[in-house]
């Protein structure tokens, strides 16, 4: 099995990001994601290094095409309009209300979505805009694990569930659930434009496909090895471990990206 592109279309030039707030989100945990969907193209000569932004242009060295996102109006449903048990359906019928760029749907801690922390911390996909088009829209879900399951969606902010136990570390924007949103949010971006509609770059069966960042599960800095999140960067003041710089002094923890020029998992440090 093999890393390759399967001929299908690819995400590029500008593309707006919508977020679809589902439940109750402070304002302070929405900045953690809005400001990190700013950061991706944000211009990296303003930021420190590693940035966000270099994490994101990497991804050229798997498409070779350049991506800017913008953020689009924010959308809340802080009412819990489909109640507080969600099916894939319900995910889907929140994303379509987006338009055609990549919409978000962002579930809070108090919500239960089908196969979540069973199987999953996230999911993307595609649909079309309507019955008429032929034009699709593409889609991420990613819930809040905090009360659910930390150890499986929020891991190294959380002892894991399985596997070797190490501490947990200390998470770079205070919040063991958001932070954790970063990292499944950030992997699943990358797997949006690589792979927006299941024909772009994948590893093994089309219907569980390891994608840019799947394909490197565990990995943020050099050295990882399960139960290790590897050589990290830490915050003097916080003793927070992150690995990337973004907008307003932010700093994030994301996955590792697959480079198939060297064939390995490429880490910001």
């Amino acid at each position: 099995m093999t890393f390759h592109y399967h001929k299908g279309p690819l995400l590029n030039g500008n593309i707006t990001v919508k977020l679809i707030w589902y439940g109750n989100f402070k304002p302070t945990q929405r900045a953690i994601i809005s400001d990190f969907i700013t950061s991706l193209s944000s211009s990296a000569q303003h930021e420190a290094q590693p940035s966000v932004a270099t994490w994101w242009n990497s991804i050229g060295n798997t498409t070779t095409s350049t991506l800017s996102l913008s953020l689009a109006k924010q959308v809340l449903h802080e009412t819990y309009p489909l109640g507080k048990s969600l099916t894939n359906k319900h995910l889907l019928q929140l994303a379509s209300k987006g338009g055609k760029q990549v919409n978000i749907v962002l579930t809070a801690s108090d919500v239960t979505v089908d196969g979540f922390c069973r199987s999953r911390c996230g999911t993307h996909g595609s649909s079309y805009i309507s019955k008429t088009t032929p034009q699709k829209f593409t889609y991420i879900w990613v819930g809040n694990s905090e009360t659910q399951c930390p150890g499986q969606c929020a891991w190294p902010f959380e002892q894991p569930i399985y596997g070797p136990q190490s501490p947990p570390l200390i998470a770079p924007n205070n919040n063991v659930g958001l932070d954790g949103m970063i990292i499944n949010l950030a992997s699943l971006l990358a797997g949006t434009v690589t792979n927006p509609y299941g024909n772009g770059y994948y590893q093994g069966p089309k219907e569980a496909p390891l994608e840019a960042s799947s394909v490197c599960p565990g990995v943020y800095g050099k050295g990882a090895y399960p139960g290790y999140a590897g050589n990290l960067l830490v915050d003097s003041t916080t003793g927070a471990s992150y690995n990337a710089n973004g907008i307003n002094k932010r700093k994030y923890l994301l996955p590792a990206l697959y480079d198939p020029t060297t064939s390995s998992c490429s880490t910001l440090v």
